[in-house]
């Protein structure tokens, strides 16, 4: 079973949201299949299917979320040294064709969020970056093409995820 990294705080996100599902969204979905069903042919009960639909994707997703929670591995990057990049640290990165200077914070997937720099510990810019440190040149092949960046710094700073 492969691990997910994870904080704390992805943890209870993913708590929250299969709570919601099992407890309140699903439950809601079968009363409006009963409702659906109560007014007589379901062949051409597009509310009946509708609500079918809703609960199978409920259910999809409930069985997502229940595997990334089984297989959770909840993280405080605080607690560890960031000499090298890992999972959590805040990194500076200068990209050497255009200079443009940009931060990223290493998170994991169900927690990245690209326009706050939160990158998932699986992207391919994560998984290249892992374990180099400060003053490395390193050339990272992306989706988008190759790019080659020196690391300006390698830190913890508190994760703001929203």
């Amino acid at each position: 079973m492969t691990k997910e990294p994870m904080t704390d705080f992805g943890f209870q996100k993913l708590s929250r949201e299969l709570h919601d599902l099992q407890k309140v969204q699903r439950p809601e979905m079968v009363i409006e299949l009963d409702i659906a069903r109560s007014h007589g042919d379901v062949k051409e009960n597009a509310e009946y299917h509708a609500a079918k639909e809703k609960i199978a994707f409920i259910e999809n997703r409930t069985d997502e979320l229940n595997d990334l929670m089984t297989r959770a591995q909840v993280v405080d990057p605080s607690l560890y040294k960031h000499d090298k990049i890992r999972f959590g640290s805040t990194i500076a990165l200068e990209d050497l064709d255009s200079e443009e200077e940009l931060t990223y914070t290493i998170v994991g997937s169900t927690e990245s969020n690209p326009n706050l720099g939160l990158i998932s510990y699986h992207s391919p810019l994560a998984k290249q970056l892992l374990g180099k440190e400060e003053v490395d040149e390193v050339v990272v092949k992306l989706p988008s093409g190759e790019k080659e960046y020196e690391i300006l710094s390698v830190c913890y700073k508190e994760i703001k995820f929203e």
